[in-house]
């Protein structure tokens, strides 16, 4: 058997990670199971997962109910061809999902992972516009968005700050102040004036131009967990729909109950053109991702040539294994009542950011997700007070990776009160230690 230090040797000389300077990185923490909230090293330490692994273990790490109908289904059928051939769970998952989507998003097409979501979503947009005979390759999105790591993707999320180093490869695209809230904040009003103020000027000059706007619907999440209200959103949608300029809502973060519902833009009481799925779409089992679009969207592709059709696709679209546990994880959200688990979590979430006095700054909640500012100097993203906090905290057996000076909370749904609290107090513990170090 590999011990943990032949794994980290190996990883060493061939594993490149993501977002990581590999030159100044620690070493990679070997994991050997997972349960519930919990991961446990291959030296038998325990951890609890605080941002459930990247924000797609909705329900915890290996949970039983998705494991068995993974395992059933791959003694049926592993894969397919999705081109001229279809199966039935992607079938039955397509209809599960137009049941519980926004209204009139009915179409659903599979694709891998969130950035090809979105991928996926913009071609649409352009495509629709072509084949109605228009030419709108523009795209309106807001400041500090991210929303992939694709060409496309990252050109709607050229504000983020993450992507200087392609500049050269990205197109342009329009961008709107984001009126990000928080607790307490009395300026929202007039900052939400101000965007829909831009966006008002824009739609007059250039809404003829544009093919579609993109936003993470209440919560930008790795632009810093910045939140909006749902009431600007509808506001949002309505000069959008006036305009006749579509709106693609990326919900592979805020998708499947981050939000308090099953997806954002419901609390947000928007229905958008096209949606965006993946992360917790398959419960964190495997990857995979959605992209939903209206009828209409849909019909406009429909002719005698192929030039008509969308030319995009993928060797794993609409696995038969992933397919399977989307199904089984939107099965626990009603025989786990997992709404209202997000419910009890933002519960306790606001009670512990309401007892915190100092040390931070715009405190903000939203279902699932917490998060606050830690008010310390030179504490951007990639710093070097980055690696130190995430030891800090892997130290007291928690897995939480801050966002530059943004400490966030995303827990699975299965998290208990108490391994919840025991996430917080490190939090309180963290933001006393480095206040006075």
């Amino acid at each position: 058997m590999t011990s943990a230090a032949q794994l980290i040797a190996l990883d060493r000389a061939h594993v490149w990670h993501p977002y990581t300077q590999q030159a100044t990185a620690p070493d990679p923490l070997p994991i050997a199971s997972g349960r519930g909230a919990w991961l446990h090293g291959m030296d038998g330490s325990a951890y609890l997962d605080l941002i459930a692994s990247w924000w797609v273990s909705i329900h915890g790490h290996a949970h039983p109910v998705i494991a068995r109908a993974i395992a059933e289904q791959a003694g049926r059928l592993e894969q397919v061809i999705f081109a001229g051939l279809t199966h039935e769970p992607a079938v039955r998952l397509a209809a599960e999902l137009a049941k519980r989507l926004p209204e009139g998003l009915t179409r659903i097409f599979f694709s891998d992972d969130g950035s090809t979501a979105v991928e996926v979503a913009m071609k649409m947009a352009c495509h629709y516009w072509r084949n109605r005979g228009q030419e709108r390759v523009r795209f309106l999105v807001f400041e500090g968005g991210y929303h992939g790591d694709t060409v496309g993707a990252m050109s709607a999320s050229r504000s983020s700050g993450f992507f200087e180093g392609y500049r050269g490869l990205l197109f342009a695209v329009e961008t709107l102040p984001y009126p990000a809230t928080w607790e307490g904040d009395e300026t929202v009003a007039a900052k939400e004036s101000t965007a829909l103020a831009a966006l008002d000027r824009y739609l007059e000059s250039s809404g003829d131009e544009c093919a579609a706007m993109l936003i993470e619907p209440l919560i930008q999440g790795a632009g810093g967990m910045r939140m909006c209200r749902p009431e600007f959103l509808r506001g949002l949608a309505a000069r959008l729909k006036a305009a006749g300029v579509l709106l693609i809502a990326d919900e592979v973060m805020t998708g499947f109950g981050r939000c308090g519902t099953l997806f954002a833009c419901e609390k947000a009481g928007i229905a958008p053109d096209l949606i965006c799925l993946s992360k917790g779409l398959t419960g964190g089992f495997l990857p995979m991702a959605v992209t939903a679009c209206r009828e209409e969207i849909h019909a406009a592709f429909l002719g005698a040539t192929f030039d008509r059709a969308l030319a995009h696709g993928h060797s794993f679209t609409a696995n038969a294994l992933g397919c399977a546990a989307a199904l089984a994880s939107l099965g626990l959200f009603e025989t786990e009542q997992t709404l209202q688990r997000v419910a009890a979590i933002e519960a306790i979430h606001r009670e512990r950011l309401r007892n915190l006095q100092s040390g931070i700054a715009q405190p903000r909640v939203l279902g699932v997700v917490a998060a606050l500012e830690l008010t310390l100097p030179d504490r951007g993203y990639g710093s070097a007070f980055t690696p130190r906090l995430i030891r800090f905290f892997l130290d007291r057996g928690l897995i939480i990776r801050p966002l530059g000076a943004v400490l966030y909370l995303i827990p699975p749904y299965c998290i208990t009160p108490e391994e919840l609290h025991r996430g917080w107090d490190g939090i309180e513990a963290a933001i006393q230690h480095f206040s006075t170090h």
